[in-house]
């Protein structure tokens, strides 16, 4: 028989759980929890951190000595403290070939610890390296091999220590992300439900409706990449979101069907103001017509505006019937001042005549003059429409300044006030011989008071008597 197949028919007390299938209670399966209506992606894997293959463990048999015993049938036993554990049986074989085959076993359990202290060294996940450990406790308390079983212990109980602090670093980690995920989340759902909660009238529909979106992308990629906040929180959530993008929709839709509605009532508005332009456009009356046009021009103002693409297209009609009113009167008009060029020329003749009368300086003459003038302007008939106020605006002027001469003559010949003057100077002149005789009086007695009083008193009556007496001859 050769070692390799005593190995293989060497008694192992282990039993390998793994090679058992995974558990099956035989219950039927049970349907998969509806997901939210967001798409659902599992998540990318973490990478693993990269650990280097540790050092081969081997261990040699007269170190393994100390700690086993092959008794004459092949059996092997592990001393611990005095004690002897029996490990397992290997007949036929050498005591060196039985104690090697279990110290191997020892070996390859030193080796996977010594592979987990490196992974716990990198900080690799701490789930899995759980299991790795209870896996390797489970051989050790079996204590199936032959070694230093002790410092194994102590090495998993270290082992136990690093990476149950590990999961609770992992775990604040967790927290923190999930913590930050959930704000992340619920600022999604809070601005979504401040534009639902926006009065309708006041909402920028474009830019509102486009941030709306974008949130929703958000959410969509935040379930896809983000971390697990727990179906109840998700599910919460969601239903905040799709509460607030569906009342946002219905006010969209509400404020856009009142819109169309506004805009077709507009529309109707001003098709009817459409037609009553179009109406008159062909109109001759040129006055009534345009204060029409003027009366129709402030109905449009006053109108609501339709959708941009109608009312500039109401606004062309509208302004084209305009043009073909105000283009035929434009051509009527030119075509009078033409006819009445002939009569500009004769007016400004007159108008130069009368330009001659001023200054007055012979009031009679002058408004015979004029009287002429006027005969002859009526006679010569109308003037083109721009030069209407600038010859009538010519004549006006001479005719203010011969009526102004007038007023004034008849200022200065008015018997009444002739008569007010004469009587009113009669008055002075007995005022001022009364004024010197007093005067006289008291330069006689001395008397300095009265003389300052009388001085002044005389003054002031012989100035107005001046002025009175220039005013007579102004009269004559």
């Amino acid at each position: 028989m050769t070692n390799s197949q005593k190995s293989d028919e060497a008694t192992d007390y282990t039993t390998d759980a793994a090679a058992q299938p995974a558990g099956d209670s035989g219950a039927a399966a049970k349907p998969a929890p509806r997901p939210t209506p967001a798409a659902i992606a599992p998540k990318p894997a973490a990478a693993q951190p990269v650990v280097a293959a540790p050092a081969v463990q081997s261990t040699p048999l007269s170190e393994a000595a100390k700690w086993g015993r092959v008794s004459e049938d092949g059996h092997v036993f592990l001393l611990l403290d005095g004690e002897e554990h029996p490990v397992g049986h290997y007949p036929d074989a050498s005591p060196e070939e039985a104690l090697s085959y279990f110290v191997r076993k020892y070996d390859d359990v030193a080796a996977q610890i010594a592979l987990l202290e490196q992974r716990v060294e990198a900080k690799a996940p701490a789930a899995d390296m759980q299991k790795t450990l209870s896996h390797l406790q489970e051989q050790l308390t079996e204590r199936h091999m032959v070694g230093d079983v002790p410092a194994l212990q102590a090495r998993l109980d270290a082992l136990g220590a690093a990476i149950a602090q590990l999961q609770r670093n992992e775990k604040a980690e967790q927290e923190a992300v999930r913590a930050a995920e959930l704000a992340a989340r619920e600022a999604i759902v809070a601005e979504a439900e401040e534009l639902a909660a926006k009065d309708p009238a006041t909402v920028q529909w474009k830019s509102s409706s486009a941030r709306m979106n974008e949130l929703f992308e958000a959410w969509k990629a935040a379930q896809k990449n983000g971390v697990r906040l727990g179906r109840a929180t998700e599910d919460s959530l969601w239903k905040r979101f799709r509460s607030a993008r569906t009342v946002f929709d219905r006010h969209r839709r509400a404020y856009f069907s009142q819109l169309d509605s506004d805009n077709a009532a507009a529309k109707a508005a001003k098709e009817a103001l459409i037609a009553r332009a179009e109406e008159l456009s062909t109109s001759t009356d040129w006055g009534a017509t345009a204060g029409e046009y003027r009366r129709l021009m402030d109905q449009w103002k006053a109108s609501k505006r339709a959708s941009r693409k109608d009312d500039d297209a109401l606004w062309a009609r509208f302004r084209a019937a305009q043009d073909r009113f105000f283009s035929a009167r434009q051509a009527a008009n030119q075509a009078v001042d033409r006819e009445y060029a002939a009569n500009l020329v004769v007016k400004e003749g007159l108008l130069a005549e009368a330009q001659t009368l001023l200054p007055v300086t012979d009031l009679a003459a002058a408004k015979k003059a004029l009287q002429s003038i006027r005969e002859r302007w009526e006679e010569a008939g109308k003037v083109p429409r721009a030069d209407m106020q600038r010859v009538e605006a010519g004549l006006r002027k001479v005719e203010d300044a011969v009526k102004a001469a007038e007023d004034e003559h008849w200022r200065r010949t008015n018997p009444e006030t002739q008569a007010r003057t004469s009587s009113a100077l009669s008055q002075l002149e007995a005022a001022i011989e009364s004024l010197e005789a007093d005067l006289a009086q008291a330069e006689q007695k001395g008397d300095e008071r009265a003389i300052a009083e009388a001085r002044e008193a005389l003054a002031a009556r012989r100035q107005w008597l001046e002025t009175l007496q220039k005013a007579a001859q102004d009269f004559a």
